[in-house]
């Protein structure tokens, strides 16, 4: 759907009431929900709706997409691009749902989550549960995969994902390298705030370090200012701060 015509089949979408269903789900499973002021808690609910009704949900293996499932899954995605817009998730078409952790052809063993060239998000709903329910691990599976896929919205998964301005590209590319390297040579700052999967590649360690903004923003600031700072001018959020 070209950029006009995508601009317009959301506006109406989001003119759409929510469904008031949803609702449920959303206080059951996703607490940063109740963090939100009134004006940013609307924005939320307006482009949680509008990501569930353009995104494709398949189960696979027999298991049964809900509106438990959709919303609890849209809500990881949407709660990324809060402070941005739908449009990082442009290239994103279908979002493929196993009941437990599964096999991929070109990998060894068992895999909680994959992003696709071609706009596929694959995960474990097992492991987007955990996720949620233990918000300071520094482990969310959805968060992973949803950061690769803004990654991916500029052309490629490099680590880079489409910033907010031109002139951010250089100090983005500064932090971003020295941490990506310092965390490679297995320096204790950088291990104490960052998964090690993230010394992967450049596209792991963007996804990882998303994860432990979202999920350890406190710690990552004070032992990692420079890479929070990055983190925060891109998302627009300020977890450390509670906002």
């Amino acid at each position: 759907m070209a950029g006009p015509f995508r601009w317009l089949w959301r506006r109406r979408l989001t003119r759409r009431p929510f469904p008031p269903e949803w609702l449920g789900a959303l206080e059951a499973r996703v607490s940063f929900l109740r963090t939100l002021s009134p004006e940013l808690r609307q924005r939320f609910l307006d482009m949680l709706k509008v990501f569930i009704w353009e995104k494709e949900f398949l189960g696979a293996n027999g298991f049964v997409i809900t509106d438990e499932v959709r919303v609890v899954v849209g809500a990881s995605a949407v709660q990324l691009v809060l402070h941005l817009d739908l449009s990082y998730y442009d290239r994103l078409r279908e979002i493929i749902v196993y009941p437990r952790a599964f096999k991929l052809p070109e990998r060894t063993g068992a895999t909680l989550g994959e992003a696709k060239h071609w706009g596929q998000v694959i995960l474990s709903w097992p492991a987007v549960l955990a996720g949620l329910n233990n918000p300071r691990d520094g482990h969310d599976t959805a968060a992973h995969e949803f950061a690769h896929v803004l990654d991916r919205a500029d052309g490629a998964f490099d680590g880079t994902p489409r910033l907010r301005e031109y002139s951010h590209y250089r100090a983005w590319a500064a932090v971003m390298g020295e941490h990506f390297q310092a965390l490679r040579q297995g320096r204790r700052v950088e291990r104490k705030v960052l998964d090690d999967y993230g010394t992967l590649n450049e596209a792991e360690f963007f996804a990882v370090a998303t994860e432990s903004f979202f999920e350890k923003p406190r710690e990552m600031k004070e032992k990692t200012p420079e890479l929070y700072e990055e983190m925060r001018r891109f998302y627009g959020w300020d977890p450390a701060a509670g906002v």
